[in-house]
């Protein structure tokens, strides 16, 4: 009776299989977004042909209408109740043009065009948010659980990073298999490239509608809340409720620092490292694969040492390893033991101090509900997608600006010292300095988890 006294409150425990099947999505999204992070401004300036100016206007051009774009979206699904479910709706009936302009943006027909570069690119992205949007109020749609969205979100990343495993190990691994020249570092075989993408882009169809059928939405507004759900809302929402301008500020420095440095992944290894194509492969594979080791005990480190100072330790993990890797691509005849050493230990501290900030996310939309008697959950994601989208727009913007500016060179990978040290730049110190500001601006988050299951307990009393 205890158990469903609490279900009724809307305190929801999930099985495995939702847990995982929720999961899922990430892992859908990771196969398509996690490409475009570490692989596309490669893609652009060595295999279709673009200059890296180009691709620098072209990637902000494609975030600004993003940023355009989100609330529209956020105030569309919390205002509409579609009979296949409030957000999950949008995994199967986006899912689907999302995956076909996926593979278009890795087509080589047209190369070099920009406008075809602008319309694929710029498209993929506005779908890609139209999932991404609903997908991210799921887990707050899912219970109100603290412990429980913990687990959803340590699964949520765990998957997210068998995503980014599989491209970052599996996408230069599938290239060399596919091409059908042996080269030096990543192949820039075009079929190759358009076929790898082909069958990223189909995996993960799948596993959006796997996601669909696992996800069953209970805290959600009515119909008639929804009714009065306006774009305003989102200006509203973040003026009157401070931890969500704070995990903004968070959110931009976050992804501003993952943009630059996974942009930076592969011009390291093939200009700094002169690396084969195996050795690419176990390097990027190294930025995911401590999230199988990590992810599974973020409840209970959390349990033990607080949300707070999780953060700080594996921030600071983070920057130690962004440091060694400095030091080691320095030395006169780097180890490539080492390299990958000091990527494992920098991508410790990202994925766990990245992966868990999600987390918080429900727990914002939960305050704005106390404060306004609002779950605009689509809204306060939207939101969200405008913080990760700034931050994605500084590291769109500065990783091929540097590149610029140091004068790289996409037909060798001999490169000058000075483009050396660009590499580094983008790939260690500038990523180095966003985290400081963010171990900084979480300092200023004051929700904890006693006070979020107050907050909890008092929505659903007046509810009652």
């Amino acid at each position: 009776m205890a158990s469903t006294s609490q279900e009724a409150k809307g305190f929801y425990k999930l099985s495995w299989v939702q847990r995982i099947g929720f999961g899922s999505g990430d892992l859908a999204q990771n196969l398509i977004f996690q490409v475009t992070c570490m692989y596309l401004l490669f893609f652009y300036t060595d295999v279709y042909g673009l200059d890296a100016a180009d691709v620098t206007l072209l990637f902000t051009v494609g975030n600004v209408a993003n940023v355009i774009w989100d609330p529209i979206v956020g105030a569309l699904i919390d205002k509409k109740n579609p009979r296949l479910g409030k957000y999950r709706t949008y995994l199967v009936f986006v899912g689907i043009p999302l995956s076909g302009f996926a593979i278009l943006c890795f087509w080589n027909g047209f190369a070099p065009s920009l406008l075809y570069a602008y319309v694929t690119y710029i498209a993929m992205t506005l779908l890609y948010t139209f999932i991404n949007v609903p997908y991210g109020a799921l887990n707050s749609a899912l219970t109100r659980d603290t412990n429980e969205i913990t687990i959803l979100t340590s699964v949520r990343m765990f998957m997210a990073n068998c995503g980014g495993l599989a491209v970052a190990s599996g996408l230069p691994l599938l290239i060399a298999y596919f091409t059908t020249e042996q080269s030096e570092g990543l192949p820039k075989d075009p079929q190759a490239w358009f076929t790898t993408m082909t069958i990223y882009a189909l995996v993960g169809m799948a596993l959006l509608l796997f996601c669909f059928t696992q996800c069953k939405e209970r805290v959600v507004m009515s119909a008639a809340e929804s009714e009065n759900v306006k774009v305003s809302d989102l200006w509203m929402e973040f003026v009157h409720n401070r931890p969500l301008r704070i995990i903004a500020f968070f959110f931009i420095t976050a992804f501003a620092m993952m943009s630059i440095g996974n942009a930076a992944g592969a011009y390291f290894m093939n200009c700094n490292m002169h690396a084969t194509a195996d050795q690419l492969a176990i390097f990027m594979g190294l930025g995911s694969a401590p999230a199988f080791i990590f992810m599974p005990f973020v409840p209970a480190i959390k349990k033990a040492i607080g949300k707070k100072n999780m953060f700080y330790v594996f921030l600071g993990i983070a920057i130690v390893g962004m440091a060694f890797l400095y030091i080691v691509a320095k030395m006169d005849n780097p180890n490539m033991t080492l390299v990958y050493i000091a990527q494992f230990v920098k991508s410790t501290g990202v994925i766990v101090a990245t992966g868990y900030m999600w987390a918080l996310v429900p727990e914002v939309i939960s305050f704005g509900e106390w404060k306004s008697g609002k779950r605009i959950a689509g809204i306060v994601n939207a939101l969200t997608g405008i913080f990760f989208k700034a931050g994605m727009t500084l590291g769109g913007i500065v990783a091929p600006a540097v590149l610029g500016y140091v004068a790289y060179d996409a037909a060798t990978t001999n490169q000058t010292p000075l483009v050396e040290e660009g590499i580094l730049w983008i790939a260690c110190v500038i990523p180095a300095a966003l985290l400081l500001i963010a171990i900084f601006i979480i300092s200023r988050y004051e929700l904890t988890d006693d006070k979020i299951d107050e907050i909890n307990k008092a929505i659903e009393a007046r509810n009652a």
